[in-house]
Formats: structure tokens, sequence, C-alpha cells
């Protein structure tokens, strides 16, 4: 052939060094193919939901997230600074004169006095008296960082590795690789709060660009999951409709056998049908002995928005229990000025005694509870909120500002170290000293425990393989048992 006749392309192959750096570049490409499609989570669409292979031997086989929406003060919770006792009142000495919400104040000391605890002698704050006496099993990291001060993008980077919308809720990730042990109910469940739900709402338990079919159900002791059942319509009826449509669907699926959305949408519906039954059964806490709820505060008649919390928490352990794979339990509403969540800029302490009661007793009940029935075994607990506070209060204020550069969060349950404290703040709480970790560390070692390699989790998404933890990405060996 005349080269003259070659395109471009074709006549730079002739070119016998270049022919060969360019085979060898496409036999990488062609290997690295090889590799992600080897990794790719393979998608029954008539079984979206079939439990699905880990990448090594798990440790846990569910999670419950307790989220605390609003920044919980890390000084006023778990990290002792007995440096702020000393500079009370006192400028911070090269601080920031102003911050997210305005100008600074001066240094504030902990507002709830601290004690050590259990065995390990960690100091904890007398705001949370229930939860402190869990400490021993507890593995702490006090050294976490995100990438925002604001809590709707701070809220999306712990709950989908990335400050924009769009993106994959843990939650999602977790039950795309896995699936779910219950066919009956959701693999995934979004338990919002009594007062509302968080600032970013639904970002926090949704697919982002996974199928749809992994975002979080969200329901509550308060609030059941919404349409189950159509308004005046008896259940015989109904039930004759939803066979006469399983009749249909399924002759068009055999005519179609190839139509992949037509066996999700079945799927679909086979597990609302099952949800008509399970979920008023499971939603229905009659059946809790009185010293279980007595234990959570269920039965607190003064507080309604702490008995309701503690419904919740009731709620998430008896779907773990009934297989549901990833639980996010919600404390704190949107914003509010601090009233409704743990965001504390001008009444810190008096909005705190309010949220820490309602947190403290269910949260702490929930551990229990799981523990004295074998669950804790298998079931990884976590406790997260967005960002930190500073250590000193705004100006003209009692209150907060928001703190993104080191802040605490806990693990509990299975595969975890139980009294470990990793990582560390500077003297004053301001910042991350030693062994920090970006919330992508935090995510990958839930991942971890769950027997899921975050670098092998990936989905493809405009050309690019994303996955929970960008490209970065770190599991906190520190705190795994």
């Amino acid at each position: 052939m005349n080269p003259e006749h070659l395109s471009t392309a074709g006549r730079l192959l002739l070119d016998r060094r270049r022919f060969l750096t360019q085979s060898a570049t496409a036999l990488g490409s062609i290997a690295l193919s090889s590799l992600l499609a080897e990794d790719q989570v393979i998608i029954d669409p008539a079984r979206p939901y079939a439990p699905r292979g880990t990448h090594f031997p798990a440790r846990a086989k569910n999670v419950i997230v307790i989220f605390c929406a609003g920044a919980v003060s890390q000084l006023e919770t778990w990290d002792y600074k007995p440096e702020l006792i000393k500079w009370d009142d006192k400028p911070l000495p090269g601080g920031p004169s102003v911050t997210f919400q305005g100008p600074a104040g001066n240094l504030a000391k902990p507002q709830y006095a601290f004690r050590q605890r259990g065995q390990t002698g960690k100091w904890v704050s007398e705001m949370i008296p229930h939860l402190a006496e869990l400490t021993d099993d507890i593995a702490f990291i006090h050294s976490l960082t995100s990438k925002s001060n604001t809590h709707g993008p701070a809220e999306n980077f712990l709950s989908t590795g990335s400050v924009l919308d769009g993106f994959p809720s843990l939650g999602a990730w977790v039950t795309y690789a896995l699936g779910s042990e219950s066919q009956e109910l959701p693999s995934y469940v979004a338990i919002p709060d009594p007062r509302g739900v968080p600032q970013n709402g639904a970002n926090n338990w949704g697919p982002g660009f996974l199928p749809a079919a992994f975002q979080g159900t969200t329901m509550s002791s308060k609030e059941p999951v919404r349409h189950l059942g159509a308004p005046g319509v008896s259940s015989s009826a109904d039930h004759a409709a939803r066979s006469l449509l399983q009749k249909l669907n399924a002759r068009h699926l055999a005519a179609n056998p190839g139509d992949s959305k037509l066996a999700a949408r079945i799927a679909s519906y086979e597990l609302a049908a099952a949800m008509q039954l399970s979920v008023p059964r499971i939603t229905d806490l009659s059946t809790e002995p009185a010293h279980i709820l007595q234990m959570y505060g269920a039965d607190d008649t003064l507080d309604a928005n702490k008995s309701a919390f503690a419904r919740n928490c009731i709620l998430a352990r008896r779907l773990v229990e009934r297989g549901v794979r990833f639980v996010q339990l919600f404390n704190g509403a949107y914003a509010s000025g601090g009233a409704l969540n743990w965001d504390g800029h001008s009444k810190l302490k008096e909005q705190y005694d309010t949220h820490a009661r309602i947190l403290d007793q269910p949260a702490a009940a929930l551990i229990r509870d799981l523990r004295q029935r074998g669950m804790l075994e298998d079931t990884l607990v976590v406790w997260c909120t967005e960002f930190g506070r500073m250590p000193f209060f705004q100006k003209g204020a009692q209150g907060r500002d928001h703190n993104p550069d080191g802040f605490t969060c806990w693990l509990t349950g299975a595969g975890v170290k139980p009294g470990v404290s990793h990582g560390r703040t500077d003297e004053f709480g301001r910042k991350a000293v030693e062994d920090v970790h970006p919330l992508y560390h935090f995510n990958a070692t839930i991942l971890h425990l769950l027997g899921l390699d975050f670098q092998r989790l990936s989905f493809e998404h405009n050309g690019i393989q994303r996955r929970l933890t960008n490209v970065e990405g770190k599991v906190i060996r520190e705190v795994l048992a």
C-alpha cells in the first residue's frame, strides 16, 4: 500500500520506535481495563439486593451510623484539653482574628467538667454520662479533618467523600457492593431525627450516580415508609392488583429477556409488596419489653424528642436484627441557630444541655443492647459529626465557631480495638497535629471492616472510575482489633 493513502495516525505507525511505544501503552490500557472489569460489582437486575461477596473476610456484617448533625464540639465531649482551663478568657496566641461567622473572641474552657473513666482512664465530659461509661469499648480518632467549614458541603464530605452534590453516600456504596441479607426490608435505611432532616437532607443517603436501587429508604418510629399502601384500597383488592401486575410484567419480561430496567422494576415491586407486611411489624415497638423501653429512655414522658429518638435507636437495632445492611441514625436536624442541632454558635451550653439529653441515654442503650444480644460481634457502630468547633468563643457570644481542622469521631463493635485513643490535636484542640486523618481515611476504615478494599470498590461515571475516597484513602489500622 502506498503510505500516502494512509491516515496521519497510520503513517506514524510505520515508525518502528513509535509503533513499539504506542503498542506498550495500548497493552497497558487493555490490562488496566481487564483489572477494572474484574473488580466491577456484578448486579443481577432481577435481584439487586441479593447478598454479594466481600474482597476479603469481613469483621462486620452490618453498620449503624449515629450521625450528630450540626458539628458537635470535641472540646465539650471527647477531647480533653486542660490548657483551655488555664488559658480561659485569654486570646489564643497567634490565633485567627476572624473565623467562619465573624470576629474571634478569647479562649473558652470546656463548658462541662471532665473526669477519667473506666480501665483506660480516658477523660470524658460529664455532658454525656451514659456514653462515657462505654469508653473502654470505644476507639476514638481525635485527629480527623474535613474539606469544608460549611454544614451542607461538610455533611456531603462525611457522607459521600465529596463536598459536591450528586455523589453516592457511604451506605449506597456498601449496599451496592454487598447487597442485603434481608429480602423483606430495604438494604439501607436512613432514620431522620424526630426534629427534622439534616442540613443537606437526602444527599446524606442518596445513590448519586449509582443505580437508584441503592439509595437509603427513610423511615422512623414516628414516620413509617410512605406510599406502602394505596389509600382507600382494601388489602384484598391491592393484592389482586399486584398479582395481575406481576403476571403482566413476567409475561413482558419473558418476551424481552434482555430488558434489565424491567427486571429491576419488577424487583422493586416485589420488595415493596414484602415491605407492606414487614415494615408495620418492625416499626411496631409495642412488642418490646418495658425494661427495654426504659433502658433506652423511650418511656420518657417529659421529653418527647428524647423518647422519639430512643424509639429510633430501638428501630435501628430491630432493622439490623432482621438483616438490614446499613442503618444511618440521625441526631439533630437542619440549621436553626443551634436550636434543633449541635450548631452551638451563641448559646452552646444551654443548647447542648438539651441535645445531650436526647442523644446520651438512647445511644448508649443501643450499644449495650447490641452487646447483650451478641450482635455487637457482627455490627459496627459509628459515631460521627461533620466537623468540630473552635477553642475560643465567638466575639460577643457564648458559643464556638466551625472548625474543620481537628475533631473527633469514634467506632465500636465488630473488628474495632477497644479502649484506644488515636491521633491528637494541639494543646488547645484547634488543629490536628499527630496522625492526621482526612475523612477519606475514616470511610476507608469502615469499608475495610466490612471486607471491602476502598481502592477496588469503584464505579465508572462519565468515563471516570469513581471511588468513595476519590484518589485518596488509607485504613486507620491503629483502631482495628
